[in-house]
């Protein structure tokens, strides 16, 4: 439990930071060719750790076998939840994206009835997920900034946690036969080559600044390389419904990284929604269970 905890703490702040990193370097650079480039690093990161790891040979036969499971997760796992998250960025804060991305588990306790059918729909998840998107409405409907582009860019976010449970469920089910630095390694190949053609006709006219720069090499290294491996252990160690519980912790630190370093306003919309989507996180995921109601006698 205590190596759980200290993981998940670790991708919490990481990946909450990220959402800052995003906000700085989108203004400068547009979504496709900051996200390839964020996978690029990260691979050319990983790939010598995994090859050092596993030996040149063995390395290699590995990510060949781990093709496919490579670029299935690169799609969905990066490469479109990436590129859709800094889409969304160039509308709302990022603050407001973190809340949006904390619908996760919500897609992730309806994914799970499809892909593994021993588990139902209890009444308690189904209160969840409509909590959950009760708790979208209210932050897609609160007056964002940018009118109706804010609109689209929470929905963007919220289709893009749609992407990251897809991505969950799909590595939960490959890392069981599949170490997860290949898996990690080869899914950030994956996604980088899905982006090469749409970064090549966005390339920024002018260098971008060394905010910008600096910080789509911490979102590479921090957010995408370190952040993979211990993403892989944590689906072998504990399953994607525990791992995609970091999304109670995500929200409030990049609220706090946003209202501070980037001097973001933290709405009553914001927090209203945001109560709402961990309520509903908390409710289907069942780390908060509704009461029960008392059976009713019979009369003999």
């Amino acid at each position: 439990m205590r190596s759980y905890l200290t993981l998940l703490s670790f991708l919490a702040f990481v990946w909450g930071a990220s959402y800052l990193f995003i906000k700085v370097a989108v203004d400068e650079i547009e979504p496709a060719p900051m996200m390839f480039v964020r996978l690029a690093i990260a691979a050319a990161l990983l790939l010598p750790f995994l090859l050092w790891r596993e030996g040149v040979r063995n390395g290699l036969d590995q990510l060949r076998a781990a093709a496919r499971a490579g670029l299935v997760l690169g799609l969905v796992n990066a490469a479109v939840p990436f590129t859709l998250i800094a889409w969304g960025e160039k509308h709302i804060d990022s603050g407001v994206a973190a809340i949006a991305n904390s619908t996760v588990p919500i897609f992730n306790a309806l994914l799970v009835i499809r892909f593994l059918p021993s588990e139902r729909l209890s009444a308690g998840r189904l209160v969840g997920v409509l909590v959950g998107f009760a708790g979208v409405a209210v932050l897609t409907g609160g007056n964002p900034e940018g009118g109706w582009w804010g609109v689209a860019g929470t929905m963007a976010v919220v289709l893009a946690s749609l992407s990251y449970a897809v991505g969950s469920i799909y590595g939960q089910m490959r890392v069981r036969g599949t170490a997860g630095p290949v898996l990690a390694t080869a899914s950030m190949i994956g996604g980088a080559l899905i982006l090469l053609p749409f970064a090549v006709f966005q390339v920024p006219s002018e260098v971008p600044s060394w905010e910008a720069s600096g910080s789509v090499l911490a979102l590479a290294v921090g957010g995408t390389a370190v952040a993979q491996l211990v993403l892989f252990r944590m689906l072998r160690l504990h399953g994607s419904a525990r791992v995609v519980l970091v999304t109670y912790l995500m929200p409030p630190i990049a609220l706090f990284y946003g209202a501070v370093l980037l001097d973001e306003s933290i709405t009553t919309a914001a927090v209203a929604g945001l109560a709402l989507i961990l309520g509903g996180v908390a409710i289907g995921s069942g780390a908060v269970r509704l009461p029960r109601r008392a059976a009713v006698p019979q009369a003999p």
